[in-house]
Formats: C-alpha cells, sequence, structure tokens
C-alpha cells in the first residue's frame, strides 16, 4: 500500500487520507563528457553535453539498484514507479538506460521538469575563466556565491521549492492516477547541486549544513523514505556511516532517526545549536 496520512479541517476533524508515494529517491546522471572533460563546455552547450561509455553504463547499473530497492529486493509485487527527469541530454539519457531493468507495467509515468536541472554556469564555459570563478566561489560561499550570467545554488533553492510545492499539488489531487493499492515510488533524475538543495529544502537544513554536504557521484542516489509513521527519512534505507560520509552532522543524522519513528506533522523537540543559534 502507498503510505497514507489523514489531513484535517479547522475543526480537528478528519477528512481525506493523503496517499504518498513510499519512497522518493534522488539520483544523480551517469558519467558525462563534461566530467571527464571540462573543456567540453567551451564548445558544447551544457544541456547538452552527453554521457560517456562509462556513463551509460552506470546507468544501466543503477537501474537494477533502483529495482532492487523499490522491489523490496523481490518480496513486494505491487510497486509502481513514476519519473521526473531533467531536460538535459545526460539525464534523459541516463533515464532511458535505467528504464531498461524496468517492466513497462511498472513505470506509471514520466514527466520531464525543467526546475531540476542543472545550476546555471553561463553560456559556454572558458575553462581558466571558470576555475577562477570557482575559486571565487570557494571563498564567497557555495550558496550564496552567482555565476556571472548564471545562478547561484539559492536561484536553485528558489526554484526547486517551487517543483516540491507542485510535487505535492501532483500527490493532493491524485493527478497521477495511480491505483492506493500500488506502492508507489517517486524517483528524480537531476544533479548533483539540484539534488542537495532539494534535500536541504525538505529538511530545513541551514545554509550552514548546506556548506559541509558532499556532492553525489555519477548514478549515486539517495532514498527518502517514509517512516513507521509517515514522515521522510534517510535513516529507513541509509546507515549513519553513510551519511556522516554525505556531510551531514550528528544531530542531522540525528533528526533523520528520529523522522524515522514520528507520526508525520510532529515537531522534533530536540534543538539543536547551529553558530550560536537555537534552532
Amino acid at each position: 500500500m502507498l503510505g497514507n496520512s489523514s489531513e484535517y479541517n479547522n475543526n480537528g476533524q478528519t477528512h481525506h487520507p493523503r496517499f504518498l508515494p513510499k519512497r522518493i529517491i534522488l539520483l544523480r546522471h551517469g558519467e558525462c563528457e563534461g566530467n571527464i572533460d571540462g573543456s567540453a563546455y567551451t564548445t558544447t552547450p551544457d544541456h547538452k553535453i552527453p554521457l560517456t561509455a562509462q556513463g551509460i553504463d552506470q546507468a544501466k547499473k543503477a537501474g537494477w539498484r533502483i529495482r532492487h530497492v523499490v522491489s523490496d529486493a523481490g518480496e513486494c509485487s505491487n510497486w509502481k514507479v513514476y519519473f521526473y527527469v531533467s531536460p538535459y541530454e545526460r539525464t534523459r539519457s541516463t533515464l532511458r538506460e535505467i528504464g531498461r531493468a524496468l517492466p513497462k507495467k511498472r513505470v506509471i509515468g514520466v514527466r520531464e521538469e525543467c526546475r531540476v536541472r542543472e545550476q546555471d554556469f553561463g553560456n559556454f564555459q572558458v575553462a581558466e575563466r571558470m576555475k577562477a570563478v570557482k575559486e571565487t566561489r570557494e571563498k564567497f560561499g557555495r550558496f550564496f556565491y552567482r555565476f556571472p550570467e548564471g545562478e547561484s545554488a539559492a536561484d536553485v533553492y528558489d526554484r526547486v521549492s517551487s517543483f516540491l510545492e507542485s510535487l505535492w499539488r501532483d500527490i493532493d489531487m491524485k493527478r497521477l492516477q495511480q491505483d492506493t493499492s500500488d506502492e508507489l515510488n517517486f524517483v528524480i533524475i537531476s544533479h548533483g547541486l539540484a539534488m542537495r538543495v532539494f534535500l536541504m529544502k525538505w529538511f530545513k537544513w541551514t545554509v550552514e549544513q548546506f556548506e559541509y554536504l558532499n556532492n553525489l557521484g555519477n548514478c549515486e542516489f539517495r532514498v527518502m523514505e517514509l517512516g513507521f509513521g509517515g514522515e521522510y527519512s534517510l535513516a529507513v534505507h541509509h546507515t549513519d556511516v553513510e551519511m556522516l560520509e554525505w556531510g551531514l552532522s550528528p544531530e542531522m543524522i540525528a533528526d533523520q532517526k528520529w523522522r524515522a519513528h514520528a507520526n508525520r506533522g510532529d515537531w522534533n523537540e530536540k534543538c539543536f545549536v547551529v553558530s550560536g543559534l537555537i534552532l
């Protein structure tokens, strides 16, 4: 079954249940030409950079890993998948290879979503100039630094926030037309920074916490899974060691473990300190 949580009106009375996907999986594209040779961006628009042969192989293998997760290692018989994909060539190619591992009857939809595209670094990128720009970004701060003619991570945060609002509307209004007896999984195929700000927005992480997050490797993914009480958590599927390696602090990991057992809508009373501020 899909996870579900009851919604309440102003009198505290329950009305329609909200059926939730069991998992939201964030997956970075496979290795692309720009990952191995930065000069590719000087002659090819970022959105047209293709996967390498290694990237294609990574995506094929990722498809089977995704299938293993969403099928509960073959134990679940009614799993389904809905894909959201960035419009870039490398993400769409990654989706195409992942799809080879999934029976067509298991895929209930695919939507191209511009708001989860790569951070805009400007148009054609001059290698020496970009090196200097990225050095400046490290001094300025990765979240607020805006690339000349491009975007900051804060700009990406704004459009990913808009995407999240649409995602919840799709769920609330049952636009995905899912059978509520199916176990639905969302898979979002995107880019490293867009995925980090997605998690930042979802879990209400601070800018300082964002700065410590590590980028995903090509075709790596993060699984947000419904816990016992209806909250999504990284700790349901992933270990403490994995989360530490990604840059989550012990306090952030403790919050993920709390979410794995919390009832939906509960507030974590165990506040923690960031830069002297009580959150």
